[in-house]
């Protein structure tokens, strides 16, 4: 069922569609170095058969899984000698080229920028953090899709009955059996084919393709999630912007589904105390007190039982009063910091422990806070080329209201002396 020619291809329309960049240059011969990305079963190998079929160039592979610098070193060797002969670069395919460390990496990159080779990466990881800079900034990058159902479930009928398929043009499945492969395919095309071809071998005598046939065979299917890939990444990225804009509902949603896939809840946890402080921080104190609660039952519990104390954390977070100013206001200490350097402790907040320090006059000037009225006397703390500066500034929302109440007085009792 391999396509062996664009009109055969699923998904990816602006890349795989007539006119499309990249299959005029696959069909011209006309691609230069490039990278396609993609998730699995969206065609980076399938478009590197069709380039196969197409160039004049030799052709040769190698997979980053099984080879290393010696299989990469004697590719180059024969890709000099063609050179030194006058003869064409061969095209080199490097399959699952992520898992290529640096080294690896490093050794094929004067090959690529020379044109020695021309290379076709292919990856399911985003090429931003899998592939050096250097490697990356000399190739095309392409982001193939994967198909939708329906794309799906048109391929799953022609494998189903067609002649390259499974040719079973006796089996009528039911309405929906062919819906329920493409559902638990998950957008991987070759996983929902090879479903496909399960639950047919999987049949009962005179027994029909039913949407029951299909859950027997296809069991529990592992969820295609890397705790050190990119998708790990995305997702809590949209849980945490979910948070963060208030949207109580794609949080649990994006929760649910790194728990399901078996995200260590430990993680999660340590990542909700930090949107705790990050996104509602004054304005809601008590958030970070509910997220290190939370935190707490997922170190005694564990899963399943901790998803629950999860669930909560996000929605109250989800909730609460939004406010970023102790974000702000610590990188604007940061900065304070950078810019003016380490000033020393000012003589007044300084210490006098031994009598030595006392007759330095360690100490002097400073102002028992508990012998001035109301328990405040009113000293500015801060270095004295930073005296005046202002880096926590409160918002209108949530307990930061009362708390700005609160520095306004503080404020207005320093400024009256």
């Amino acid at each position: 069922m391999r396509p062996d020619r664009f009109e055969r291809m699923a998904g990816s329309p602006d890349l795989f569609g007539p006119g499309a960049p990249l299959r005029k240059a696959v069909e011209s011969d006309a691609l230069a170095s490039a990278i396609l990305w993609g998730p699995p079963g969206c065609g980076k190998t399938t478009i590197a058969g069709i380039l196969r079929k197409s160039t004049v160039r030799p052709f040769r592979t190698l997979s980053a899984v099984s080879s290393g610098l010696p299989d990469l070193r004697a590719l180059l060797d024969e890709a000099s000698k063609r050179h030194r002969a006058g003869l064409v670069a061969p095209r080199l395919f490097v399959d699952e080229i992520h898992r290529w460390n640096k080294a690896q990496q490093d050794a094929l990159l004067p090959a690529v920028e020379s044109g020695l080779v021309v290379l076709l990466g292919a990856t399911t990881e985003n090429p931003s953090y899998s592939l050096n800079p250097a490697l990356l900034s000399r190739c095309q990058t392409f982001r193939l899709e994967p198909p939708d159902r329906a794309e799906i479930r048109q391929i799953l009928a022609t494998a189903l009955s067609g002649p390259e398929g499974l040719a079973r043009t006796d089996l009528e499945p039911s309405a929906d059996a062919l819906d329920e492969v493409a559902r638990l395919g998950d957008g991987d095309l070759r996983a929902s084919l090879n479903l496909l071809e399960w639950a047919v071998q999987s049949l009962h005598a005179d027994e029909s393709l039913s949407v029951q046939a299909v859950a027997r065979a296809a069991g529990t299917r592992p969820h295609g999630y890397d705790r050190n890939g990119d998708g790990r990444y995305q997702q809590i990225s949209a849980l945490h912007k979910s948070v963060r804009g208030s949207d109580p509902q794609a949080a649990l949603y994006w929760l649910a589904r790194m728990l399901q896939d078996g995200e260590d809840p430990l993680y999660l946890a340590r990542r909700l105390v930090r949107m705790a402080s990050e996104d509602v921080g004054l304005a809601d104190p008590n958030a970070l007190v509910q997220a290190i609660a939370a935190r707490d039952a997922c170190e005694m519990l564990g899963m399943p039982e901790c998803s629950l104390a999860l669930a909560q954390v996000v929605v109250y977070l989800s909730l609460s009063p939004k406010s970023n100013s102790l974000e702000t206001a610590w990188m604007a200490a940061c900065q304070a910091i950078e810019t003016s350097g380490r000033q020393p402790v000012p003589k007044p907040f300084v210490n006098a422990v031994t009598r030595f320090d006392k007759t330095q006059g360690t100490g002097d000037g400073y102002r028992y806070d508990h012998d001035s009225p109301d328990g405040y006397s009113g000293q500015d703390h801060l270095p004295e080329s930073l005296r005046g500066s202002s880096f926590w500034k409160p918002v209108q929302r949530g307990f930061e209201r009362e708390l700005a109440k609160r520095l306004d007085w503080f404020e207005s009792r320093r400024t009256a002396g």
